[in-house]
């Protein structure tokens, strides 16, 4: 039976726009294009030409800090632009794709008869090893390295997130089931369930129950009550989804990056999940599906966690969901935040809105509302942060570029998702996750 695990502190957001429970396809796009940009801490090097033809599963650039780290195109068809920024930078590596789709065939295997290192080359190979998170640094890992573990989170409990089991696994189950066969040839799995799910069934993994309020659902969050990481150990992340991608390249023996997400949000029309490939224009996704009569904020990934975006954008590689909330810079209220507003969401009980059901869907615009002060020790990262960490005092050591109370605080346990709800709440408007990505890079840069 599966250990359950009880979190009391967290905060669950509410809000208007949830994705209903159907699934309907995108029209494939004219253009795909690979952002190397979704793969954190990785170099690239583009190992192809504009007009070259490609396969879906042809490396479109490497990691230049380990070539045989392949990152691979989504489609069949010729590569159309490099997309360079400022001191040549590589924003994109675009294909044309093709009207009929063909596939490198990497070869259907069992991996219950592979060994780590012939799992971890098919994944290299393939282009499925950069979808892997190292932690501590919360970057791509060095293939090099075995970790000490391999976490997988199957549920997100984010605002508008996507449902992985209700939802985007149906049908996928044999998939699942083999991404996870493989992932344990390398190292010990551990996967988090909610309470009540079917997976809790799920072999070569050790299960554990996670009940409690956002962000239960976060990998950084399991794994500091599991399995905590100490200073000199690796342990790697994927995302549930993710591992469906591994278990086709076992079963199908191909690489085929088609996931389902959640299109929401309360400027969403029809809020619904698509069926899409990895690095769709996001306009092709949202088409006639936002409404126009306000600014809207499209976003790469949900409210908390996700990028600002554009319908010009690609889809990036680790994405279960886009959402569109207001803009909120045309709003014009009367006397502001002094008002005594009865459909605001307050975590403060500064509105009549906390006398109301917890059911109440809110909509929320993306205005910071209030300028940045100075941080005060006043616990309220520390009531909805359910890890065995002090939030306010390692944000305040990053700040000051105190590495060695950085490290006896925690900060290699911690990626900037886990101070979502914590920046959420912050009357001082820290943007919490930005200093802690600043944080693990100045770290990462003394290691290496």
């Amino acid at each position: 039976m599966a250990n359950v695990i009880k979190l009391r502190k967290g905060l669950n957001i509410n809000l208007k726009g949830k994705a209903a429970a159907q699934v309907s396809a995108v029209p494939a796009s004219k253009v795909y294009g690979l952002v190397p940009d979704a793969f954190y801490g990785m170099k690239p090097k583009v190992v192809v030409k504009e007009g070259d033809e490609v396969k879906a599963g042809d490396a479109l650039f490497v990691n230049k800090l380990h070539p045989e780290m392949k990152f691979v195109s989504p489609v069949s068809g010729k590569v159309t632009l490099v997309e360079r920024g400022e001191r040549r930078k590589v924003l994109s590596v675009q294909v044309e794709a093709a009207s009929s789709q063909e596939y490198v065939d990497f070869g259907k295997q069992d991996p219950s008869s592979l060994g780590g290192e012939q799992v971890k080359s098919a994944l290299l190979e393939s282009g499925l090893f950069g979808l892997l998170v190292q932690r501590p640094y919360a970057v791509v890992p060095n293939p090099d390295e075995t970790p000490k573990a391999i976490f997988v989170s199957a549920f997100s409990d984010m605002p508008l997130a996507a449902d992985f089991e209700g939802v985007v696994l149906n049908g996928q189950e044999a998939d699942f089931q083999t991404g996870i066969t493989a992932l344990s040839k390398i190292a010990k799995v551990y996967l988090g369930v909610q309470p009540g799910s079917k997976l809790v069934q799920t072999k070569d993994a050790v299960v554990t129950v996670f009940d409690g309020k956002c962000p239960a659902g976060n990998v950084g969050v399991q794994i500091n009550h599991v399995n905590p990481i100490n200073k000199g150990e690796v342990v790697w992340t994927i995302g549930a989804e993710e591992v469906i991608f591994i278990g086709r390249l076992f079963n199908e023996g191909k690489a085929d990056f088609t996931r389902t997400i959640a299109v929401a949000g309360s400027e969403i029309k029809a809020p619904e999940y698509k069926k899409v490939l990895v690095g769709a224009k996001v306009a092709d996704i949202v088409a006639g599906n936002v409404a126009t009569d306000k600014k809207v904020r499209l976003i790469d990934g949900n409210p908390l966690t996700g990028m600002k975006t554009s319908e010009d954008a690609f889809l990036y590689a680790h994405t279960t969901e886009v959402t569109a909330i207001p803009e909120g810079d045309d709003a014009d209220e009367l006397f502001g935040w002094i008002s005594p507003r009865v459909n605001e969401f307050s975590v403060s009980r500064s509105y009549f809105t906390w006398l109301q059901s917890s059911k109440k869907e809110y909509v929320l615009d993306a205005r910071v509302k209030g300028g940045h002060r100075h941080m005060i020790f006043s616990g309220e990262y520390d009531s909805v942060f359910p890890m065995d960490i002090y939030p306010e005092q390692l944000v305040k050591a990053i700040i000051a570029g105190d590495i060695d109370r950085m490290e006896a605080l925690g900060i290699y346990e911690v990626a900037p998702e886990d101070f979502t709800v914590a920046e959420f709440v912050d009357s001082s408007k820290v943007e919490l996750q930005r200093i802690v990505r600043e944080g693990l890079d100045m770290l990462r840069k003394e290691n290496e």
